[in-house]
């Protein structure tokens, strides 16, 4: 391969002996400054590039780090005459130098430096393409995740209606405590898709048992803990997440300990399943359907309140009330303005 170096010196001698050790083996571009060599990185891609340090106006480190900006994968060299230990060990840790000459040099050293030099420009280049096609990939899967997130719901949507159009409201709410909770991008990215697709659990469980806002005896209990795992089941072959699987799983927990599927208490129960049961049971307080009319934003409030340290946990029933704006016409699904989703499903 042809590789292109580009030397920059101020002085015109060392400028000329450094080309006519590299011009026959590659192609050579020169500057006598650190501002005119920016000017050549804009016009050629440039493989290598050997600086002197001392130069008028800009020294080699100091061009060194704007070259890197420019060209961020080409391999730098510096060439110095004297002592400046701590510029070179900084440009050194940084990556922003690769290595440095000292001069005067041996000509047979600095030609096996350029060699090893461009070996690792080969590597960086592999790298990056690596990095390109990891990126691609990443984004052809989450691409399909979403699509198989979205099917899922609308596989909810054929057996229930209600489920299909509470998804999107219980996943906004959701979000909206979560980063309330600075929780992280990745567990706000789980959060999300959790409570998008917490209707799954549900689908094979009767409609008078799924929509019961009452107590169930022990035998219903067991019943609709059996035909939930059949739904995440299903779900786990379709998104193959844990963390999903988990958040979806525990939403029936009680912060007291006296929900289920297993009685977990307080700080055993996954966050997530507490955010997503608190925002279902606002939204089911404050949705009307066809048995019953929606509470006010007020009421749904202050019934969560009450419930806070039995059923759900204190601390994101205030992080809920005190954080959410609901931007919907009270006792609807209907928003005034559509509310800017947090994190996209």
């Amino acid at each position: 391969m042809n590789y292109k170096i580009l030397i920059v010196d101020d002085e015109p001698s060392n400028t000329r002996t450094l080309e006519r050790m590299f011009k026959e083996h590659y192609d050579v571009v020169s500057a006598q400054s650190g501002a005119e060599a920016l000017e050549l990185l804009n016009l050629y891609d440039v493989a290598l590039i050997i600086s002197d340090q001392r130069m008028p106006g800009m020294t080699g480190v100091e061009f060194l780090k704007r070259s890197a900006e420019v060209r961020p994968h080409c391999v730098r060299l510096i060439l110095t005459g004297y002592t400046d230990a701590a510029d070179l060990v900084e440009a050194l840790n940084s990556g922003v130098v690769y290595k440095f000459v000292t001069k005067p040099w041996v000509n047979g050293d600095l030609l096996q430096t350029v060699k090893r030099s461009l070996s690792h420009y080969e590597t960086i280049k592999a790298q990056h393409r690596l990095n390109l096609e990891n990126e691609r990939i990443r984004g052809r899967l989450t691409g399909l995740e979403e699509s198989l997130v979205k099917a899922c719901t609308a596989l909810v949507g054929l057996r229930n209606e209600q489920w299909r159009e509470r998804a999107p409201r219980v996943r906004d709410l959701t979000v909206t405590v979560g980063k309330a909770l600075e929780l992280s991008s990745a567990s706000l990215s789980a959060l999300s898709r959790a409570a998008y697709l917490h209707g799954m659990a549900d689908v094979f469980v009767p409609r008078e048992l799924a929509f019961r806002k009452g107590q169930f005896t022990e035998n219903e209990k067991a019943y609709v803990i059996s035909t939930r795992e059949q739904g995440l089941a299903m779900l786990k072959d379709l998104t193959d997440s844990e963390e999903i699987l988990l958040a979806i799983r525990h939403i029936p927990e009680h912060h007291d300990g006296t929900g289920w599927p297993h009685g977990l208490v307080g700080m055993q129960i996954p966050i997530s399943s507490q955010i997503i049961a608190i925002a279902k049971a606002y939204d089911e307080m404050t949705v009307s359907d066809s048995d019953s009319v929606g509470r006010s934003e007020a009421e749904a409030l202050a019934e969560l309140r009450a419930a806070s340290g039995r059923r759900f946990d204190p601390a994101i029933v205030d992080a809920f009330c005190g954080g959410v704006a609901i931007d919907r016409v009270p006792g609807t699904g209907i928003p005034f303005e559509a509310p800017e989703l947090l994190v996209a499903v």
